[in-house]
């Protein structure tokens, strides 16, 4: 089975076995269709992002040439005429046609959904178990190859969803009684994203479940004070109510 994975360095896999994606701008041709989730990337658009703005005077050539050796990577037994069924030519340009299953960035918002339900429901192994599964599929850093300005968006948007799946992890953990457990991978998280209140939050209240309350109300009088000094903005209700809850 044909796998693509862009949670960490750009790679797939077919049966296990890596395939060789090419160049650098050959591989970029992949990854901006899989950050098109599915949807039509037209060659105009492919043009200006692969060669940003400055293409050559041969560049749709090229682009078809990038196109034409990919689709031999990933479907290696497909005969010669046969039309294409991964990468596939749809007017004005092409788009990648996979189930989510078989892309990693493309399942994990399906993941993350059924953990957060999962959460609402009080169901903590099923949330946790979804969540380290989910965070499982990271091998670094999304589109991180990738500086141009097409690859931003949805790097960012895949950063931001690991950063939900830790905090939606990290409260299966709590809801499930590890709370001295949680503390440490609380720790790194909070400390990396001083400003992110959730994070604070949950570090907080493990401590506080941990039998920590000084621990607890240091974490939430630094957040107060960072909140201010770097935006400007007193805590949110839902770190002032655990303030007063602790």
């Amino acid at each position: 089975m044909l796998q693509i994975h862009l949670l960490g360095p750009l790679h797939a896999t077919m049966n296990g076995r890596r395939l060789d994606l090419g160049s650098a701008r050959q591989r970029a041709v992949l990854a901006r269709l899989v950050a098109a989730g599915g949807q039509v990337v037209s060659t105009d658009r492919f043009i200006d992002d692969l060669w940003q703005e400055q293409p050559p005077p041969k560049a749709l050539a090229a682009l078809q040439v990038y196109v034409s050796n990919l689709r031999r990577v990933l479907e290696p037994g497909r005969p010669p005429r046969a039309p294409a069924g991964v990468i596939v030519s749809a007017p004005p340009g092409y788009r990648l046609c996979l189930p989510d299953e078989s892309v990693d960035a493309w399942r994990l918002p399906g993941l993350i959904d059924a953990a957060g339900a999962a959460l609402k429901q009080g169901a903590g192994a099923v949330a946790y178990d979804l969540l380290d599964r989910t965070l499982g599929l990271w091998t670094g850093a999304a589109y991180a190859e990738f500086a141009e300005e097409w690859a931003v968006p949805e790097a960012t948007r895949l950063a931001e969803l690991r950063l939900i799946a830790v905090e939606y992890r990290a409260e299966a953990a709590l809801m499930l009684g590890r709370h001295a457990e949680a503390v440490p991978e609380l720790r790194g998280h909070a400390d990396a994203h001083p400003l992110r209140e959730n994070a604070v939050r949950l570090l907080a209240l493990a401590h506080y479940r941990s039998g920590s309350q000084a621990e607890a109300l240091a974490v939430l009088r630094q957040a107060r004070e960072s909140l201010a000094e770097e935006l400007g903005v007193d805590p949110g209700p839902a770190l002032r109510a655990l303030e007063q809850d602790i």
